[in-house]
């Protein structure tokens, strides 16, 4: 057996949260098992002052992480699963997904209590994400959209030191990082659909690396890994990145696998959104079907338009 394996992590206090949560979970299973961090810089982190829809790379956060598994420089690359692109490089597999954490958007506001519906008249909200942007222009068109990039507590530093309204965090990043002080409310995925795969870590390795997949198998969570499947499934059919404002929630209850997706315009004018039910033998299946149904229901129109935009502006 394999005493020491090494991890790829991004150098941020959620990424080495992360990390630091796989390495205890893996050791605390595997007896003898001795696992070591190391931390590499990707693309996303170096540049912080351009909008992530504009760099246009679905493999932001993951791309240097891969280089390292793949030239065996590390063992196995944890990832936020929300920043691992949907199809997985050759001779990579994602070997492992943890236990889901909470899967809501927060809103961080001045005072406990704030909600989408009860900001001011042309209130100031600051994101990143064309996911969330779409979602609060739908609910509310009259609210101003800042643009925000960085880390979690970077994030927050930032609207403290600004006169916004509020800003909208992923709850699993604020939780991990117990900096729930912060949040004024929790925004119901009924309202807000999260993004694909968000609140799950996910745990990449060589193709062939048996050890290591026995190893990492071993805090592997399938209820959450059919979900996501089912999700992913989704945002592969709709050749979705940054660049498009997708949401998506599937979870498991007793009478099957339910998917609940959204694909809404840059300007939150116009948005499609359905829910499926399926069997949880079948994830996949789930996604691609509701994909097509969100596509002929009109998705294709605002996906059209936004690859054209993309690619006029490349060109």
């Amino acid at each position: 057996m394999k005493t020491k394996i090494i991890i790829g992590s991004r150098g941020s206090k959620l990424a080495l949260w992360q990390a630091d949560f796989v390495k205890r979970e893996l050791e605390k299973r595997n007896k003898n098992l001795r696992v070591e961090i190391k931390i590499i810089k990707t693309k996303g982190d170096k540049i912080l002052g351009v909008a992530l829809s504009k760099i246009g790379d679905k493999s932001l956060f993951t791309k240097e992480l891969e280089v390292a598994l793949l030239n065996k420089e590390i063992d196995i690359a944890v990832h936020s699963l929300k920043d691992l692109q949907t199809i997985i490089p050759n001779g990579l597999k994602l070997a492992a997904v943890s236990k889901r954490h909470n899967v809501e958007d927060v809103l961080i506001a001045r005072k406990k209590g704030t909600t989408i519906f009860s900001f001011k008249e042309n209130a100031v909200v600051g994101t990143g994400s064309l996911r969330r942007k779409s979602q609060l222009l739908h609910l509310r068109p009259d609210i101003k959209i800042e643009e925000l990039r960085g880390n979690v507590p970077s994030r927050i530093k930032t609207f403290l030191n600004s006169n916004w309204d509020a800003i909208i965090l992923a709850r699993a990043g604020v939780e991990r990082l117990k900096l729930s002080k912060f949040i004024s409310s929790v925004i119901s995925s009924d309202i807000m659909l999260p993004a694909v795969g968000q609140g799950a870590l996910g745990i990449e390795i060589g193709e062939n690396n048996k050890i290591v997949n026995e190893i990492v198998r071993s805090i592997h969570h399938e209820d959450t890994y059919i979900a996501v499947l089912a999700e992913r499934a989704l945002l592969r059919t709709l050749e979705g990145g940054c660049q498009v404002p997708i949401g998506a929630f599937a979870e498991i209850k007793s009478t099957g696998l339910y998917l609940d997706a959204l694909v809404g315009s840059l300007d939150g004018k116009l948005t499609f959104r359905k829910k499926v039910r399926g069997s949880k033998k079948y994830p996949e299946k789930l996604g691609i079907q509701l994909a097509k149904s969100l596509l002929k229901a009109g998705a294709s129109e605002i996906l059209d338009e936004i690859y054209y935009t993309e690619r006029k502006n490349k060109s």
